[in-house]
C-alpha cells in the first residue's frame, strides 16, 4: 500500500527558490550560485530558436541514472541550448534541471533525446517547414533548439496554478528565452500528476485544473494555439493513479495531446522512469511533435 500522504516541504522550497530568481538581475550576481560548468556560453546563443518549455514533475525534471558513459541521445549539440536558472543561454547537458529542481538530485529526463530527434529529423528531412516557424532554418542558417527548464519534484498541479511562484517563473522564463534571440515556442512538453494520485480531491480535480493551467498559459504568453504535449502517468505516489490518468485522457481543448507513459519501466521505487524509459519517452515525445506539426501543415 502507497503512503496516504507525503510532506511537501522540499517541494515547497523549491517554488520558494524559483520565487527568488525571479526577482534577481540575470547578469548580477547569480551566477556565484551554481558551478561555472552550468552557465558556459554559447555562440548560438543570440540566434532565433525553436524553444519548448519543460514542465512538471521529478519525471520530467529527470531522475533517470547518469551511467558513466551517456548515451548518445544525452550528448552536448552546438545547436541544443538550455535556458539557465540566470536566464542564459548555455550548452544543454544533463542534468539540464540541476539549477531548477534544487531540493533532490536531479538525472537523466526525456527532453535531450526529444531534442536530438527533433533536430534529427529536420536536418535529414531538409524541410525546415516540417517543425513550426524555424523558418530561418537552412544550410546557412541551421535550426537552434532552446529547452526552457522549469519541472520541480514532487509538486502538485495547484502549485502550477496563475499567481503561483512555479507558474509565474515558468511565464517569465518563457518571455525572457524569446526575449533573448527571438523564436517560436514550439510546444509546452508537461509531465506532472504522480502527487496528485494521494488525495481523492487532488485527482478528481486534476481535469479542471489542468485545463486552467493551458487556457492560462496560452493567454499570457499571447499564444492562443500553443501545442501542449501532456504525458500520460506511468505511476503514481497514491492510490488514484487511474483517475489522474482518465483525467489526462479526457482534456477538451484544442491541441493537447497525449503520449502515454504507461508501461515503461520504472526505477526500484516503482515512481520514476528508468534512464532507458526516459530515453523512450523522449522518442515517443518528439514522433508525437512532428506528427502534430506534419498533420497542420496538410491542413493548411
Amino acid at each position: 500500500m502507497k503512503p496516504a500522504r507525503r510532506p511537501l516541504l522540499g517541494a515547497l522550497a523549491a517554488a520558494a527558490l524559483l520565487s527568488f530568481l525571479l526577482i534577481l538581475d540575470p547578469p548580477g550576481g547569480l551566477l556565484v550560485l551554481f558551478p561555472s560548468s552550468l552557465v558556459r556560453s554559447s555562440p548560438y546563443a543570440h540566434r532565433p530558436k525553436l524553444l519548448f518549455l519543460l514542465a512538471g514533475q521529478s519525471n520530467m525534471a529527470g531522475r533517470g541514472a547518469l551511467p558513466a558513459s551517456l548515451p548518445p541521445p544525452y550528448a552536448t549539440h552546438p545547436r541544443i541550448l538550455r535556458l539557465s536558472a540566470a536566464r542564459r543561454w548555455v550548452a544543454a547537458s544533463p542534468p539540464l534541471h540541476a539549477d531548477i529542481d534544487t531540493h533532490k538530485t536531479c538525472g537523466l529526463g526525456p527532453a535531450m533525446p526529444f531534442a536530438h530527434r527533433v533536430l534529427s529529423s529536420v536536418s535529414a528531412d531538409s524541410a525546415p517547414s516540417s517543425v513550426s516557424d524555424p523558418g530561418a532554418a537552412s544550410d546557412d542558417d541551421p535550426l537552434v533548439l532552446g529547452l526552457v527548464p522549469c519541472a520541480v519534484g514532487g509538486t502538485r498541479i495547484w502549485m502550477w496554478a496563475r499567481g503561483q511562484p512555479l507558474y509565474e517563473a515558468a511565464v517569465v522564463r518563457t518571455r525572457a528565452a524569446v526575449a533573448d534571440g527571438g523564436g517560436t515556442l514550439g510546444a509546452v512538453l508537461w509531465f506532472q500528476g504522480e502527487s496528485d494520485t494521494i488525495e481523492m480531491d487532488d485527482a478528481r480535480s486534476y481535469g479542471g485544473k489542468m485545463e486552467r493551467l493551458v487556457a492560462d498559459l496560452r493567454a499570457d504568453l499571447g499564444l492562443p494555439n500553443l501545442l501542449v504535449i501532456q504525458v500520460g502517468l506511468a505511476s503514481g505516489e497514491g492510490n488514484y493513479t487511474d483517475i489522474v490518468r482518465e483525467a489526462q485522457k479526457n482534456i477538451n481543448l484544442p491541441n493537447v495531446i497525449l503520449v502515454d507513459a504507461m508501461g515503461l519501466p520504472l526505477r526500484d521505487d516503482q515512481l520514476h522512469l528508468s534512464t532507458e524509459a526516459q530515453l523512450q519517452l523522449g522518442d515517443m515525445l518528439a514522433q508525437a511533435y512532428l506528427e502534430f506539426n506534419s498533420s497542420r501543415e496538410r491542413r493548411l
